[in-house]
C-alpha cells in the first residue's frame, strides 16, 4: 500500500479496498506539513489503483468481452497468513466443497478413479455419460462404496463360490476382502471372511471358498446397534482389517473397514455426505427422454448431484429435464447449463436448477465459437452470470478456459463458486486411458465431447437435442493429447496452495470475502495489453524448465 500527501479535507477513505487502513498506525506528518491519509477519490478515479468491476464489465466503454488472460488483479494488503485463508465454496445451493474444484464430465477425464480422488482431496468429480446407463451407475456406486462409515451393502460370496469367482470379483471391483454368508448375500448367516492373504497362495482356481476362508469362530465381530466410534475402537484394538456387524441371529447386517479409518485420517477435507459419510459424486445426463431413465439409475446408485450436460443450456429440452428431475428426485441437486448470459440463467433458475455451469466454446479442445459463431469470452461470462445468479442464491461453476492457478483465482474472484476443469486434469494418473510416449514426452489422450470420435460413442446428444436423425455430424471439438501431470494426490494440493497465494496477494481471506469485495467494487482489476500478457509470463530466456511443484 502507498499513500499520497494532500490537504486532509479532500481525502476519500478507502478502508478494506486493498489498501491498509491507517486506523492502527500513528498519523505521520511530512516535512512540508502535509499529513498522510488514505487514497483519495482523485487517485482512484485516475486508474492508479486499477478499475472497479463496474467500470470494466458494466460501463465497458470498449464494448468488449474479456478472457482470464485479459485481466490482472490489483494487489491488496496482506494482514494474514496462508493458513488462515478459506477456499471452501458452494457448487450448488446445498453442497459446499472444501476445495472449489470439479472434474469435467468428459470420457477422457472423469470416471470412478478421478471422482474418488477428487472427493478425497475436497473437490468432486462428475462421471461422464458417454457409456451405457448400467456402466455409469456402476461408476457412481464404486465412488459411493469406496469410503463408508458403515458399508451397508458389501459384496458377499457364499462358501460354494470358487477361488476364480474371488479373482474375477477382485479384478472387477478393485478390492479383495469379502464377507462369506450362507447364501452369498447381505442378510445371510455369517460363516466366514476372506482377505487378500487368504487367496495369495491359491493355485487351483476351482477350489471352493469354504476350504480357505477364515471361519466364523476366528472372526472378531460387532453386534447390531454399535456406534461408528465404538466399532472403530474395536478395529484399532483387534488390528483386524474388517469388522462384520451381525444381528442376534448372527446374520450379516453391515461391514466396517479399517482402511476407512486411515482415509479419514489422511483426507480431512474429503467431500462427504452428511448422513452416511460417503464420498460425494456427480454424474451427467443429456436432455433426451431416455435420459430420465438414466437419471433414475444414477439416483438409485447414490449420486449426489446431476449435471444436465448441453453445450447450449437454454433449450426447452433442458428446461423440461430439470423440471422432471426436481419433481421426481427432489433430494438430488441439479446443475443446469451451459450458459453465458443472465437471460439463459434466468430460464434455468426458474425451472429449478440448484447450480449453473458457465462457459461456451472456450475449452482447449472446443471449437463451438469457431464453428457455430456463438459463445462468450469466459471472464465476462462468469462475471455477468454469477452476479445475476447471486440474487437468487444460485452458485455458478466456471467451466472451461482454466490453464493455471491464476485462472482459477480469477474465476473465483469474478463470482464463480467452483471451477470445472478438463485439460488441467486429463493428464493425471487418475484420468481414463493409458499413457504413451511421443518424441520422448509422456502423454495421455484428451478429446472434446464435441469431437467426432466422442460423438461416435454417443456424446452427440450434448449438441443435438431432439431425436431427429441427421446424416451429417458437425464437430464442435477436437482430439489431442496432454502431458503427464502425475497423481492428483500431489496436483490438487498444489492447485489449492496456488489459489491461497492468489487470494492472499489480493488481500482476501476467503473466496466469500473476495466475492463480497467484487460486488462492492472494492476489488480492482486492469486490462492487460498483449505485450503486458507476454511480460507477465516467462520471457527473455534462451531455455528454461517449468516445474509446477
Amino acid at each position: 500500500p502507498f499513500f499520497i500527501a494532500r490537504p486532509p479535507a479532500l481525502f476519500f477513505h478507502r478502508t478494506n479496498q486493498g489498501c491498509a487502513s491507517l486506523s492502527h498506525h500513528p498519523q505521520r506528518t511530512m516535512s512540508n506539513g502535509a499529513k498522510l491519509e488514505e487514497i483519495d477519490a482523485e487517485v482512484l478515479a485516475s486508474g492508479a489503483e486499477g478499475f472497479s468491476p463496474t467500470e470494466i464489465f458494466i460501463k465497458n466503454p470498449g464494448r468488449v468481452a474479456y478472457t482470464y488472460d485479459d485481466l490482472i488483479m490489483m494487489p491488496g494488503h496482506i494482514g494474514f497468513g496462508l493458513d488462515e485463508i478459506d477456499i471452501s465454496s458452494h457448487i450448488t445451493r446445498n453442497i459446499k466443497l472444501q476445495a472449489p474444484f470439479v472434474s469435467s464430465p468428459m470420457d477422457t477425464v472423469t470416471e470412478h478413479k478421478m471422482a474418488i480422488t477428487m472427493a478425497l482431496q475436497g473437490g468432486i468429480g462428475i462421471i461422464h455419460s458417454n457409456m451405457p446407463v448400467e456402466d455409469q451407475a456402476a461408476e457412481v456406486r464404486k465412488v459411493k462404496k469406496f469410503k463408508n462409515g458403515f458399508i451397508t451393502d458389501p459384496i458377499c460370496l457364499s462358501p460354494q463360490n470358487t477361488a476364480e469367482d474371488v479373482f474375477q470379483t477382485k479384478r472387477k471391483l478393485g478390492f479383495s476382502s469379502f464377507p462369506i454368508t450362507e447364501d452369498g448375500k447381505i442378510g445371510g448367516k455369517l460363516v466366514g471372511i476372506i482377505s487378500n492373504r487368504d487367496t495369495s497362495f491359491i493355485e487351483d482356481p476351482d477350489v471352493t471358498i469354504e476350504s480357505f476362508m477364515t471361519p466364523r469362530e476366528k472372526l472378531v465381530v460387532a453386534k447390531e446397534g454399535i456406534s461408528l466410534v465404538e466399532a472403530n475402537e474395536i478395529l484399532k484394538v483387534s488390528k483386524k482389517g474388517k469388522l462384520p456387524v451381525v444381528n442376534e441371529n448372527d446374520e450379516l447386517v453391515t461391514l466396517i473397514a479399517r482402511t476407512d479409518l486411515q482415509k479419514n485420517r489422511d483426507n480431512p477435507l474429503a467431500s462427504k455426505d452428511k448422513v452416511n459419510k460417503q464420498l460425494l459424486v456427480g454424474a451427467s445426463i443429456g436432455t433426451r427422454p431416455e435420459d430420465r431413465d438414466r437419471a433414475k439409475a444414477l439416483v438409485d446408485a447414490g449420486v449426489d448431484v446431476i449435471v444436465v450436460d448441453s453445450s447450449q443450456g437454454d433449450s426447452i429440452y433442458q428446461l423440461d429435464t430439470i423440471r422432471h428431475l426436481k419433481k421426481t428426485h427432489p433430494e438430488v441437486d441439479v446443475i443446469g447449463g451451459n450458459v453465458v448470459t443472465p437471460s439463459q440463467a434466468l430460464h434455468l433458475i426458474k425451472a429449478g436448477a440448484d447450480g449453473l455451469r458457465v462457459g461456451m466454446g472456450i475449452g482447449s479442445i472446443c471449437t463451438t465459437q469457431e464453428v457455430c459463431a456463438v459463445g462468450r469470452a469466459q471472464a465476462s461470462a462468469v462475471f455477468h452470470v454469477s452476479k445475476f445468479a447471486k440474487k437468487y442464491g444460485i452458485p455458478t461453476v466456471a467451466d472451461g478456459g482454466i490453464k493455471s492457478t491464476g485462472h482459477i483465482t480469477k474465476a473465483l474472484a469474478l463470482g464463480a463458486g467452483c471451477v470445472m476443469m478438463g485439460s488441467m486434469l486429463a493428464g493425471t494418473d487418475e484420468s481414463p486411458g493409458e499413457y504413451f510416449y511421443q518424441d520422448g514426452v509422456r502423454l495421455k489422450r484428451y478429446r472434446g465431447m464435441g469431437s467426432l470420435e466422442a460423438m461416435k460413442k454417443g456424446s452427440e446428444k450434448r449438441y443435438v437435442w431432439d431425436d431427429s436423425v441427421t446424416a451429417v455430424k458437425v464437430a464442435q471439438g477436437v482430439s489431442g493429447a496432454v502431458q503427464d501431470k502425475g497423481t492428483l494426490r500431489r496436483y490438487i494440493p498444489y492447485l489449492m496452495q496456488g489459489v491461497r497465494h492468489g487470494l492472499q496477494d489480493a488481500g482476501c481471506r476467503s473466496v466469500s470475502e473476495a466475492q463480497e469485495k467484487l460486488y462492492d467494487d472494492k476489488i480492482r482489476f486492469e486490462i492487460r495489453s498483449p505485450a503486458a500478457q507476454r511480460e507477465g509470463n516467462v520471457h527473455g530466456l534462451h531455455s528454461y524448465e517449468k516445474r509446477l511443484y
